[in-house]
């Protein structure tokens, strides 16, 4: 519906027409993953289920550091060939060719296939693919390179550094000229880049949006650098399978993981027309500053407590229908404490009924593809009707005030009932996300 403004102004006639539409709500309509616990969804999900970690113990190489445990994808089972070109894997960073890989399999379980689309389609699919944090072994090594002469180093350098390159390389692979979008904002990156283009969606600028990050940069300078900070486990070196345990009273800091993840947005009645799977919808989104600290969230929770709660509005839904949180809690003392305070400051008396896990106990800390990965696990948890757990909580910490799921449970025992929960992801800078994610009904 259009409706047309007059306006005089000095003599003269200002015509305004706005454009009003309902609503474009957005579903999600497939999911890829890569991830230490496998290298599709299907794997991954499964082991998450079974309780199973993929933290393992670093090589000789970061011998010396006080962290001796990571959460690695396994390099050798990667299928790079039967995507990637040996020119492409020249030109993309570990980072990009991992998302490369998960955007494939989402493109294939949304049966969305870029090559029966003709121009016009093609003009309304974007990316929005975000990296928190480039690989400094890539920096590194440039830097070593250029010590033996200014042409050893790679004409790729750059561009393999630059956090936009997933979002440059998806676009080209499949052709796609939509918005072309990408987000770094540290761990938060992966549910900003999902929440931006939920937006791009809802606001008519795209039809569909290939959405999320890709992570990879487990190297010995950067475990060194998060030493340096304290935020690294350094009690389980001996035990890696234990060293992430968010919401435990015996947790030290997190373990850095690696991967990525990708979903598949649609405008919902573009994915009615061509019968896509949809397996769960986004609500809504909500962002917020923290204006603390460049590490740490402040005591009161402000800046979790601001991004839930504007979520929770953007989704046009009341605060008791939510009954699940996905935390972003990676396992450091301050950290989870505060989150779950938020929880509490924005649920009130409806908190005994909101259940809370955070999967970083079985795959670590991915940084930028956290968000994104658990948005992954969530949304597959709400088409099936379970919970994903948090392992690793043995000695639950008596500041924790919110019911763990620490093993997998029905998440409704009335199944037809609308599940409603929220993903939240947080990031250095006092950066916050949280999007409100429900089943599709």
């Amino acid at each position: 519906m259009n409706f047309v403004i007059k306006l005089s102004r000095h003599g003269y006639n200002y015509q305004y027409i706005r454009k009003l539409s309902t609503t474009r709500r957005v579903v999600v309509t497939g999911l890829g993953t890569v991830s230490p616990l496998g290298i599709t969804l299907k794997e991954s999900w499964q082991r998450l289920i079974n309780c199973e970690s993929a933290i393992s113990k670093l090589s000789d190489d970061y011998k010396g550091l006080p962290c001796q445990v990571a959460a690695q994808i396994k390099k050798d089972k990667l299928p790079l060939e039967q995507y990637l070109t040996k020119s492409d894997i020249k030109l993309m960073s570990p980072a990009t060719q991992l998302s490369i890989l998960a955007t494939e399999e989402a493109l294939q379980a949304a049966k969305l296939n870029t090559k029966d689309l003709n121009n016009d389609q093609l003009e309304r699919i974007g990316v929005c693919v975000g990296m928190g944090m480039f690989d400094l072994s890539e920096v590194y090594g440039a830097w070593q390179q250029l010590q033996r002469g200014y042409n050893r180093v790679s004409p790729f350098f750059v561009p393999r550094l630059l956090p936009n390159m997933a979002c440059g390389h998806i676009s080209m692979k499949y052709g796609l000229r939509g918005p072309n979008h990408s987000v770094s904002t540290a761990c938060a990156t992966g549910a900003h880049a999902i929440g931006d283009a939920m937006r791009f969606i809802r606001n008519g600028d795209a039809d569909v949006m290939i959405a999320g990050s890709g992570e990879s940069c487990i190297d010995p300078l950067s475990i060194a650098g998060f030493c340096r900070l304290r935020a690294l486990s350094t009690s389980f070196n001996e035990t890696p399978e234990r060293a992430s345990r968010p919401f435990d009273k015996k947790r030290d800091g997190f373990v850095m993981g690696e991967g990525s993840a990708i979903l598949i947005l649609e405008e919902l009645e573009y994915a009615r027309k061509r019968n896509a799977p949809i397996l769960a919808e986004i609500l809504g989104y909500g962002l917020s500053g923290d204006a603390y600290h460049i590490t740490s969230p402040s005591e009161d929770g402000t800046g979790a407590t601001l991004a839930m709660q504007r979520a929770i509005k953007d989704a046009g839904i009341k605060p008791e229908e939510v009954t699940y949180v996905n935390a972003h809690a990676t396992s450091t003392p301050t950290g989870d404490r505060i989150e779950a305070r938020a929880i509490q400051t924005v649920f009130g008396e409806h908190s005994s009924n909101i259940r809370v896990s955070s999967t970083k106990g079985a795959h670590g800390h991915l940084l930028g593809s956290s968000g994104n990965l658990e948005a992954a696990f969530l949304i597959q948890g709400c088409y099936e009707n379970k919970l994903p757990p948090s392992i690793n909580v043995d000695n639950l910490d008596e500041s924790v005030q919110v019911r763990i799921v620490s093993k997998p449970e029905i998440w409704c025992e009335d199944g037809g009932k609308r599940r409603i929960a929220l993903k939240n992801s947080f990031g250095f800078g006092g950066t916050n996300a949280s999007l409100c994610i429900s089943s599709y009904s």
